[in-house]
This record gives C-alpha cells, sequence and structure tokens, in this order.
C-alpha cells in the first residue's frame, strides 16, 4: 500500500468516526477483505473508536490492528450493559482475528431434569432446552457424580429410557423392570409410587441442584418430625436416611458464610499472552460452582477489559442472575440491578483469595502439562524467573560455582562446575591444583582459582558465564568481585548461597553490599540453585580424595626412572614390599623382571655398588 493510499484510507476512517454518535454500543473493524477483525463496546462510541486514531497511540498490537482496518461499522443500544451483551454474542458469532480468544475446546456436562411426565434425570453434554431444565456445567466430572449418586441414593428417579405417559400409567401399559426389584426404582410406571410422591422427590432434588439444601433439610426436618407426632416411625426413619445423606454430601462442599448468598466471584491471574479467569458462584452461603476459563490474548488486554468480557460470558453460561459481583479490583461496567464489590477483609475477601488459588493453581497445571510436552519450557522459565528475582540484564543460560578442597591446606585443590539452561554441562567441568597459597586459606584460593579461570576465557575468547554463584557467603562474594570488577574490570553478576548453622543451605545473597533475596526452599528453583551448590562439593571433594589417593598409594619404586607401573607391579607381586625389593640381591631381581630392569632397580638402592 502506498502512502498515498493509506492517507485516503485513513481520512475515510475518520470520516466515520466523526460521524459517529456519542451514545454506548458495538463497534466492528473490516479488513481489506471485508472480513471481521475486530469487536469492541463502548459507553461512548465516538470517544472509544477516535482513540484508535490519535497519533500518541503508543502500542504497537494497537497500531498492527489499526493499519489493517479499512472500514468500520457500528450498532447503537440503550444502555452499557446491551453493548455488552451485543460485544459477547458478535465475538462468539465471527471469532475476529484480534479480539481475546476464549480457550474452551471443550463441553463441560451438564445435569438434566427432561420435562416427561415422570421426568428423568441424567447427565450430558449436549444442551437441548426444550427437552428439560439443565444445572450446571459441571467443570468437576467427580463433583457431577457425586451429586447425581446423591440424588440416586435420596429419590431413586427412573433410569428407563422409554416415553412414559399419564393414560399409559392408567392403562397399565407397562411393567415393573430390573431397577425397581434392585430397589432402584419407586416404580412410578405401574403405581407402586404415586405421581405426586414422585414430582416431590423431583422438586427437591432440583432445589439440591440449585444449592438451596438448607431449605431441602428443613423442609426434611419438619416431615420428619410429623411423622413421628403421628406415630409413623418407619416413614420417618426413611426421612431420617435422607436427612442424614444431604447432611453428609453438604459437610464435605465448601462452606463460606451463613450471611452471603447467590453472589459471582471472579478473580484473573495473568501470563504474558493468556489470562486465566476462576468463576465461582455462592448459593446458600455454599459454593456449588467453580470454574476457570483461559483468554488468550491479542492486543495486550488490561485486566478491566479482561474482567468486563468475563463477567457476561460466565454470568450468562452459567445462567447466573446474582445481584452480586466480587471482583479483585474497580471495573468500569453498569449491571442493571448488580453490585460491584472489591472486598478488603471478611468473609468475601477470604472468597476472593480463595477463586484467586484457584486461577493460580490452574495457571500451574496447565503450565506443568505444557512443561510435559517440551522440557525446555521448564528450563526457560526458572531461567527467566532468576532473571527477575535479581533483576538481571539478560538470561542466566550459563551459571558457574566454585569450590575449594583441602584437609589443613595439605593437596589443595578446587572446581569449577557449569550449568547450562539449568542442566549439568559435564564437559566444561574444571579441575584446579592449588598452586600459590600455602596452608588453609579458602579466600586466598578462591582468588586464586577465579582469577585463572576467568583470565584464560578471555585469552583464548571463550564466552563467559551469565551468573556466578559462590558457595559461601558475603567473604566469598566478596572475593570473585575483587577478580572479576577489580582485576579483570569484567561485568558478570555475582549471587552466593549462605548456610545456616545447621550447615543448610537457606539464603540466596545478591548485589553489592549482598542483600537476601526473598525465595522459598521449597520451590524449583530454590532445588535447581542447591542442586548446584551439592554438584561442586562432589566434583570438588571427589577430586581432592583421587588426589589423596594417588599420594597415599604412592611408593619409592614410581621415582625410579626407566621403570613403569607394570614392572612396578611384578616386583610388588613377587617380593610384597620395598624394603624386601631394597633387600634382594640382583639375581633375585632379575628372575622376576629381567637382567637390564634389575641392574636399574638395584643401581637405585646400592648406588655405592
Amino acid at each position: 500500500m502506498t502512502k498515498e493510499e493509506n492517507e485516503a484510507r485513513l481520512s475515510k476512517l475518520k470520516a466515520i468516526v466523526s460521524a459517529m454518535p456519542e451514545k454506548p454500543g458495538s463497534y466492528q473493524y473490516y479488513d481489506a477483505e471485508g472480513t471481521i477483525i475486530y469487536v469492541g463496546k463502548a459507553k461512548n462510541l465516538k470517544n472509544r473508536v477516535s482513540s484508535y486514531f490519535h497519533s500518541e497511540v503508543d502500542r504497537f498490537k494497537t497500531k498492527v490492528l489499526v493499519s489493517k482496518i479499512w472500514d468500520i461499522s457500528y450498532t447503537v443500544v440503550n444502555t452499557e450493559e446491551d453493548a455488552l451483551l451485543l460485544e459477547n454474542a458478535l465475538i462468539k458469532k465471527y471469532n475476529p482475528r484480534y479480539n481475546v480468544l476464549l480457550k474452551d475446546g471443550k463441553t463441560y456436562p451438564s445435569i438434566c431434569i427432561t420435562k416427561e411426565y415422570l421426568p428423568r434425570i441424567f447427565s450430558t453434554r449436549v444442551i437441548n432446552k426444550k427437552g428439560g431444565t439443565y444445572y450446571g456445567p459441571y467443570s468437576h466430572v467427580g463433583s457431577m457424580h457425586a451429586v447425581l449418586e446423591l440424588i440416586k441414593k435420596l429419590y431413586h428417579p427412573r433410569t428407563c429410557r422409554q416415553p412414559i405417559t399419564e393414560e399409559g400409567v392408567n392403562d397399565r401399559k407397562y411393567q415393573v423392570c430390573l431397577e425397581y426389584h434392585l430397589k432402584n426404582c419407586g416404580g412410578p410406571c405401574v403405581n407402586k409410587q404415586s405421581w405426586e410422591n414422585y414430582q416431590k422427590n423431583i422438586g427437591q432434588a432440583r432445589e439440591i441442584l440449585k444449592g438451596n439444601t438448607r431449605q431441602v433439610l428443613r423442609d426434611m426436618k419438619e416431615e420428619m418430625m410429623q411423622l413421628a407426632e403421628n406415630l409413623r416411625f418407619e416413614e420417618a426413619e426413611e426421612i431420617k436416611r435422607r436427612y442424614l445423606l444431604i447432611e453428609q454430601f453438604v459437610a464435605k462442599s465448601e462452606v463460606v458464610s451463613q450471611t452471603i448468598n447467590n453472589v459471582d466471584v471472579l478473580s484473573i491471574t495473568n501470563d504474558e499472552k493468556v489470562a486465566f479467569i476462576n468463576y465461582i458462584h455462592v448459593s446458600n452461603g455454599q459454593i456449588n460452582q467453580s470454574f476457570t476459563f483461559e483468554y488468550k490474548k491479542r492486543l495486550a488486554e488490561s485486566d478491566e477489559e479482561l474482567l468486563q468480557l468475563a463477567i457476561v460470558e460466565m454470568r450468562e453460561r452459567f445462567n447466573s442472575h446474582a445481584k452480586e459481583i466480587i471482583l479483585p479490583q474497580e471495573v468500569d461496567i453498569n449491571l442493571e440491578g448488580v453490585t460491584i464489590t472489591v472486598p478488603q477483609r471478611g468473609d468475601k475477601k477470604t472468597l476472593l483469595d480463595l477463586s484467586i488459588m484457584n486461577g493460580k493453581q490452574y495457571k500451574f497445571d496447565r503450565l506443568k502439562q505444557a512443561e510435559k510436552l517440551n522440557p525446555e519450557q521448564k528450563q526457560v522459565r526458572l531461567m527467566k524467573e532468576l532473571q527477575d528475582l535479581l533483576h538481571m540484564p539478560k538470561l542466566p543460560y550459563q551459571i558457574e560455582c566454585f569450590d575449594n578442597s583441602n584437609i589443613s591446606g595439605t593437596d589443595a585443590v578446587a572446581a569449577c562446575v557449569v550449568f547450562k539452561k539449568m542442566k549439568p554441562s559435564k564437559q566444561d567441568y574444571r579441575k584446579y591444583n592449588i598452586k600459590t597459597v600455602v596452608g588453609p586459606d579458602d579466600y586466598a584460593s578462591m582468588k586464586e582459582v577465579v582469577y585463572r579461570r576467568y583470565k584464560r576465557l578471555l585469552e583464548e575468547g571463550q564466552p563467559l558465564p551469565d551468573l556466578i554463584v559462590a558457595d559461601g557467603g558475603k567473604g566469598q562474594m566478596e572475593v570473585i568481585r575483587e577478580v572479576i570488577q577489580d582485576e579483570l574490570n569484567l561485568y558478570i553478576p555475582i549471587a552466593g548461597l549462605a548456610k545456616n548453622d545447621k550447615h543448610r543451605t537457606n539464603e540466596l545473597l545478591y548485589g553489592f553490599p549482598p542483600r537476601v533475596i526473598g525465595i522459598k526452599d521449597t520451590s524449583e528453583l530454590f532445588r535447581v540453585l542447591t542442586q548446584l551448590q551439592d554438584e561442586v562439593h562432589r566434583f570438588a571433594i571427589t577430586f581432592h580424595r583421587d588426589k589423596r589417593s594417588k599420594h597415599a598409594l604412592h611408593s619409592e619404586l614410581d621415582d625410579i626412572k626407566g621403570i613403569g607401573p607394570k614392572t612396578r607391579d611384578e616386583l610388588l607381586n613377587g617380593l610384597k614390599s620395598v624394603k624386601k625389593i631394597r633387600e634382594a640381591d640382583l639375581s633375585v631381581l632379575s628372575e622376576i623382571i629381567g637382567a637390564a630392569k634389575a641392574k636399574i632397580v638395584f643401581k637405585h638402592f646400592h648406588p655405592e655398588e
């Protein structure tokens, strides 16, 4: 598109905007092919749409959207609530490219009570409102089956699928089935159970599905007491059985408060590209619905915009008519007869916290699923987490850690381990014999090794680490800083892993002067850092042990020039000790290792001869 064509396009669009009314409504953007690419809503159409064409628009994605717009249409409505509903309907209908995407790939089951003469109760994923009343959907299938099982135990609704009519029952067209003989059905099809009693049971089942268990319990208690007064104890016992079943079921459900009734709760948990919005519905003080939706962002939508969309979507989906909505923040939305609450304390705040916890757990579960499919995603997440925690300029792809090992200064060694993408890179591990330090001086040993390590990397043009981790606290960190910054003039972030009195790592230190970084010792990131620390300990101690072992196994035979390990072993196998080899004459030695090598050994022990 040429500059002239673009100017003509913008001129046409601005002319449309200038003629738009200052009323609530929904607007639609079209691309060059006439496809709707974005649907929005506004309290004031003219003001909202004109904001897209201001020169100071700074969001990149919004600029991309504007560059694709070739035409605009709009629909005026009476209220802001109507605008929300219209926007929601159009987004579902056209699925525009630049609108937030509700990722809802599967249909969750609902419970249906049919509109038959003798209603049936069952779970289904197909909604046909002409055929019955639907309760749900249930995001947790186990909860749905628990409710169905309760209703089955309480009321024994019929499970047969044959169409039963009043005329058929009166004309005795039907016969009882096996379910009747198993006492799973009262036999209403042959008048073994009266139609009135069956309908009463179905009515109570409806109340349970609505969450009105308290009213059901009150009614049952009154009926039970009335039957007992009339000395109808067997019937009272049956009511008591049902009463206890419902009471037990209610005890397992989440009870919020005796004072909270018919309330919607929404919370939002954000990711860079996805938002997770949890919805909870409370009826009669109990949570009877909890559901988390996943929204894929398209234009870096704000939390307020996403919550507005979710409020309409979820109230419509769950057929909620709650007069109060609890939210984590103020939202510019006006629903007739509905109060928006942002609680700071009390039972409503507890309920909001519960919703937030569910949203975070859903996000965590989705992350785990993605990481199982793509293990590298976990490593990138941990690197990003560490980068954010330490405010580092780039991802810590390569991390190096040092440790010293000696016994009273003898056989002093050091080790460097390297982690790349949060995993050990063993081919990059390095061992160091301490050369310039006499005695047990950990700081001096660390200084020598760090200098040798990074001086060599600089000389060879090798990549430097993104983070150095000191196995220790402030002292070790300062020694490393002196070498890196003062002597080599490098800038490499330095962290420290300090231990408590029980010799357990309990603090992550960073910065100069070092400060404690808040990190949970149960987190995955902390476990990776302690793995790094344990690995450098293991590597240094193993190297030190090997070095000590070589010294312990060293014998005088190893110092004889011209005598190798094989000859040494032959002599030791034949004469058992260095003392006996020293005392042996030339002929004995010759029998074991030959005349030439025997002369070398004999001459070493008897230079005067």
